[in-house]
């Protein structure tokens, strides 16, 4: 819950809420939003998991360009940094324990790589336990990532 001087504010958008908006978010969405950005949530075509969003959310407040179930012409992605070219995947338990959902990701991984993406793959149980740590994580990746990326592209005087 985010508040300032006592009051509520949208994580999307921080706009100051009411009570009764934030309760309403938190029990429907598990993160405090405007009616705006409920709305906004509520037309995906897709609707995030709730460690998707949570994640989601975690990555903005740390400026990360990220996009929420951002369609790449052959699947949906949890969240996507195209700029990055990651895509970033919140699975749960049977992504582990059902093979044939396995398999499933490993094509699914596969395939965005062959367009020069990668996957991270982020468990359930990190988000819900671990979730400023994730973040950073991620956050670090990509900087690294960034930084490799402008070495490469430098001049090698």
């Amino acid at each position: 819950m985010k508040y300032y001087n006592n009051s509520l504010f949208c994580i999307r958008c921080t706009v100051g809420i009411e009570g009764k908006v934030h309760e309403y978010s938190m029990e429907n969405f598990e993160v405090s939003l405007c009616r705006d950005c409920q709305d906004w949530l509520r037309d995906m075509e897709h609707m995030p998991t709730p460690e998707a969003l949570k994640l989601f959310f975690e990555l903005k407040k740390r400026r990360v360009p990220a996009q929420l179930e951002k369609f790449d012409g052959y699947k949906t992605i949890d969240i996507a940094v195209p700029d990055a070219k990651i895509n970033i995947e919140v699975d749960g338990m049977h992504h582990n324990s059902n093979p044939k959902q396995a398999i499933a990701d490993l094509k699914r991984t596969y395939y965005s790589f062959k367009k020069g993406y990668f996957t991270l793959r982020i468990p359930n149980a990190l988000v819900k336990n671990n979730l400023e740590d994730t973040a950073d994580m991620i956050t670090e990746f990509l900087s690294e990532g960034k930084e490799q990326k402008e070495k490469k592209h430098s001049p090698k005087w």
